[in-house]
């Protein structure tokens, strides 16, 4: 007997924002979302068009447009959730939540370690990160930041189908979550089509589904060298990887989806397949997510390493404006291959 298959939309990582808070929204009356342009007549919806429409089903009692003031954003959403909302709140950029540090560090991750577990605070915070030609207070990648701060959770959706499917798991956490979504990954057409952006559609199921944190994803499957990536970086590793098949080398290419938790497992399982391990990241090296990944894997699977660790970053410099120099900047394909190779050479 054939098994129903679930019915799906293609849908761009904005599209599948979009419905995960929608459906959301209309499943819990606390959820609500906060934010800058997220709901004004005739605007975006949003920097990046997730929340376009959304004010029209919902009405601007639950589509909130505040203030130019993450701190203000911040601090309301913390506010709402320790009184029992579920707020999903938004800033422009990523590197907006420098401006929102003591509400999302000092009061929404500790609350609930500080209260013996009697205090939740359900809280989502999106944030759009990457380098997109908008220079160093506008195209930072800051998660590493976060992944060191003891009770939040960090997603970072690199497809169609995890973006609604994590979106929804955060919205239903009783914990903090910072939710990181590249702004070349949105996937969004017209006035805010992104240039240089990649558009990962996907089939997205129409029914309701979730997925776990802590649970990363094999993108590529390879048996010579592991490399694991998060948001753009998962792209530019397969690309990589692809053309590295054509010089006979075959690469595993593992997305982690959440940065914390993170599923070390999954990491160690590929490693003890490959013997060897390439870690990519957008953020700066020093005191980077890919460091900690490092130390991590080299602490449980050591004796399965026939070569060291190679991580490949961002240099420690300020995002650069020139786009000659952010191409630079950013880890590319050929950085990558040019890892895999230098690993290689220690058979």
């Amino acid at each position: 007997m054939a098994v129903a298959q679930p019915e799906t939309r293609t849908m761009t990582i904005a599209e599948a924002l979009r419905e995960a808070i929608r459906e959301e929204m209309r499943r819990d009356e606390r959820v609500f979302c906060l934010g800058e342009d997220i709901g004004i007549p005739g605007g975006f919806g949003g920097a990046f068009t997730v929340t376009l429409g959304l004010a029209e089903e919902f009405g601007h009692q639950r589509i909130l447009d505040t203030p130019i003031s993450e701190a203000g954003i911040a601090g309301a959403a913390v506010g709402a959730a320790l009184a029992g909302m579920r707020p999903v709140a938004d800033v422009q950029y990523a590197d907006f939540l420098f401006c929102a540090m003591d509400q999302l560090v000092n009061q929404a991750a500790k609350m609930r370690y500080m209260s013996g577990g009697k205090v939740a605070v359900p809280l989502v915070m999106r944030a759009p990160s990457g380098a997109t030609t908008r220079a160093a207070q506008h195209g930072q990648s800051p998660e590493s930041y976060f992944i060191h701060v003891p009770g939040l959770k960090v997603a970072c959706p690199s497809t169609a189908y995890d973006a609604k499917g994590l979106l929804k798991t955060a919205i239903r956490d009783d914990n903090p979550v910072l939710f990181f979504e590249h702004k070349l990954l949105y996937g969004s057409k017209g006035m805010r089509a992104e240039k240089g952006a990649l558009s990962p559609v996907g089939e997205v199921p129409l029914d309701d589904y979730t997925i776990p944190f802590g649970k990363g994803a094999i993108r590529r499957e390879g048996t010579d060298v592991t490399i694991v990536a998060k948001l753009l970086m998962v792209y530019k590793a397969l690309s990589a990887a692809e053309a590295l098949a054509e010089e006979g080398i075959s690469c595993e290419v593992l997305d982690p989806r959440t940065l914390v938790p993170f599923d070390t497992e999954l990491v160690v399982e590929s490693v003890r397949k490959t013997e060897r391990l390439v870690i990519v990241d957008e953020c700066p090296r020093t005191g980077g997510w890919a460091g900690e990944v490092a130390a991590e894997i080299q602490e449980q699977a050591f004796g399965h390493l026939d070569a060291p660790i190679k991580r490949v970053t961002a240099p420690d410099t300020p995002v650069p404006f020139a786009p000659v120099m952010e191409k630079y900047y950013v880890p590319d394909e050929q950085d990558i291959a040019q890892a895999v190779r230098e690993v290689l050479r220690w058979r």
